[in-house]
């Protein structure tokens, strides 16, 4: 059973909040293990999804050094990763960034970080979805051997309205639990690795054939994230690859409802950045070595199939049989993402409606599911509107929101790392330890994201940057990616007014006692 333990001087209120402390949320408790959340964490990641959509895009901007880049974008999440194991050990609560950077930094900065959060996750189901329709559509056009069926993606009016049915069916699983989750992350994400490992291995064994005249030989000097031409090509290349491993921490999110909620997310994490990093290199290499990096035939950066690389290479490196396969890990992977990526959206709108952050009617949980069923809801539709509307408006706008989505990334991740740092500022010379862990690995991870938050603002002025389309001589990426922030402290503003005590710092602060979840 779930039991409220509060450290120095909290009293159990009675309904669900402690004395001056941190609140439970009524979650379903001791639903996941160690397993199941590090599935949680792959799952929301989506590895085939992401490989398909940025294998080629990768091998355009850094050439045969996408292997190494994979590799530079797996370190600064593997430095923030510490930093979120080592905050939910202290803390484990469903909010994670917004929790913990509000008790590092204060209301406001905490807020934006956990809007960066919301907004990001937006943007991701609503892409996450039309890949999944997209997909849908050309497995049916495979399996029924008919062109005209898988021409129905290109009918807008049919791609919208799958695309929201898929989306009101990932948001009824979320909604009925962790357990419903977890049952079906297990068959989606052990399908989408077991096709990828078969992918891997063909391509392997037929590297060098006559077949594949584009073909290179492997040389470790693709693991070398120094010869990339330019550093200009060197940062395009690691803004995809941290995309790549977005997500991970949806397993942290989870913490209220996990085993050893102080312990097992942490773990879970990484064990889900291990699993991550090696299919990326071994996929990598893998298709580099088969069908080499460069923009004629089959070539990874070819830009007539840079966009979906599994679609192009499915057949040829697999065979017609084997290829549907790849068809039905990509769909699979897009569809066990789009329902996974729920979790973190939904617990953080709780988290911030719990402590007086969003409107107090995002606190109520489903009295049999123990899901945060409104914030859930809200999320699906919020998804839904928003694919709709820039479908609509341009398919230009839907692929620029796509580009700042990194911004986004850099952005609540770096706050994040930095919180850890500063909150365990006085345990820093302990211990060697917790100089690092605590210290200087989440402060060096925090930096690199600021880095590339910086480098890739600078980059969205330019209206060449994402699909080249321009508001007032502005890139529209930067047009979408400041807005959205924007959009965050309009609405920050509003609640101040609703909920002063909260941005006041009466609700959440440093010295509220953390909350121990007894096992």
């Amino acid at each position: 059973m779930t039991q409220l333990d509060v450290r120095p001087g909290a009293d159990d209120t009675g309904d669900g909040a402690t004395a001056e402390g941190m609140r439970t949320k009524g979650l379903s408790g001791n639903s996941v293990g160690l397993l199941g959340s590090a599935v949680i964490g792959v799952s929301t990641v989506a590895p085939v999804y992401c490989l398909t959509s940025t294998l080629g895009s990768t091998a355009g901007e850094v050439g045969v050094q996408m292997p190494a880049v994979f590799l530079a974008g797996f370190l600064p999440m593997l430095l923030v990763a510490f930093a979120y194991r080592e905050l939910n050990k202290a803390m484990p609560d469903c909010g994670t960034s917004f929790t913990w950077t509000v008790k590092a930094f204060g209301p406001r900065v905490g807020w934006m970080c956990g809007w960066g959060l919301v907004i990001a996750t937006i943007i991701v189901l609503s892409n996450l979805a039309g890949v999944a329709t997209s997909y849908f559509w050309l497995l049916a056009g495979e399996i029924t051997g008919s062109d005209s069926v898988a021409a129905l993606d290109g009918n807008k009016a049919v791609h919208i309205v799958t695309c929201l049915a898929l989306i009101a069916l990932a948001t009824v699983v979320s909604y009925r639990g962790m357990t419903a989750t977890k049952g079906l992350q297990y068959t989606l994400v052990g399908l989408q690795l077991l096709v990828l490992a078969v992918f891997v291995t063909m391509a392997f064994s037929k590297a060098g054939d006559a077949e594949f005249a584009t073909s290179a030989e492997f040389s470790w000097s693709w693991l070398n994230p120094f010869a990339v031409q330019s550093f200009a090509a060197f940062t395009a290349g690691l803004s995809l690859s941290i995309f790549m491993y977005w997500g991970w921490d949806a397993c942290l999110t989870a913490n209220e409802e996990t085993s050893g909620s102080s312990r097992t997310p942490g773990r879970a994490a990484l064990v889900a950045m291990v699993v991550l990093v090696g299919s990326y290199l071994a996929t990598g290499v893998a298709a580099q070595m088969v069908v080499g990096s460069g923009d004629q035939g089959l070539g990874l950066a070819n830009p007539e199939t840079s966009d979906n690389v599994f679609a192009a290479l499915a057949g040829p490196v697999m065979g017609p049989a084997l290829g549907v396969l790849l068809f039905v890990a990509v769909l699979s992977s897009a569809a066990a993402s789009l329902q996974t990526t729920f979790i973190p959206v939904a617990r953080t709108v709780l988290a911030m409606s719990t402590y007086e952050a969003l409107p107090a009617s995002y606190a109520k949980v489903h009295p049999r599911f123990r899901t945060p069923g409104r914030a859930t809801v809200t999320a699906g539709v919020a998804t839904g509107v928003f694919y709709t509307v820039m479908t609509l408006v341009s398919e230009h706008v839907l692929v620029d929101t796509i580009y700042a989505l990194g911004l986004m990334i850099c952005f609540y991740y770096a706050l994040t790392a930095f919180a850890c740092a500063w909150y365990f500022r006085g345990d820093l010379l302990r211990s060697g330890r917790d100089l690092l862990f605590k210290g200087a690995f989440p402060v060096l991870g925090g930096l690199l994201l600021a880095a590339v938050f910086a480098k890739t603002l600078a980059d969205m002025w330019d209206p060449a940057y994402g699909s080249g389309s321009s508001v007032l001589g502005v890139g529209s990426v930067f047009v979408i990616g400041v807005g959205l922030l924007l959009l965050g402290v309009v609405i920050m503003a509003v609640m101040g007014r609703r909920s002063p005590a909260f941005f006041r710092g009466e609700v959440l602060t440093r010295s509220t006692p953390a909350l121990v979840v007894e096992d």
